[in-house]
């Protein structure tokens, strides 16, 4: 189910990417698909965000790019890739 069936079926007031705590408490199954669409959802308390709640593939990312060695190694095959400094599948893998 949408946020916009669980804005309707709670009369609380879902802005785009923003859920309550209530609505979110009372529909935690139906916000878990929309982050699943979404990638997250802001969580408001009192009218104020305090949290969110992101999808896994999202948070996996986040956590890489927090990564210092992931970035680099990142920024080295582009340099690589930029001086064509590459191996083709054949040389990798051989014969599969």
């Amino acid at each position: 189910m949408a946020l916009d069936n669980v804005q309707k079926q709670c009369t609380i007031k879902v802005d785009m990417d923003t859920i309550t705590t209530t609505t979110l408490r009372n529909n935690l199954a139906d916000a878990i698909d929309e982050v699943t669409k979404k990638n997250y959802l802001l969580v408001a308390k009192r009218g104020k965000i305090t949290s969110a709640l992101v999808s896994i593939d999202l948070f996996e990312d986040l956590i890489a790019l927090s990564n210092k060695k992931y970035l680099a190694s990142i920024k080295k095959a582009r340099e690589e890739y930029k001086k064509g400094d590459i191996f083709s599948h054949q040389q990798v893998f051989g014969e599969v």
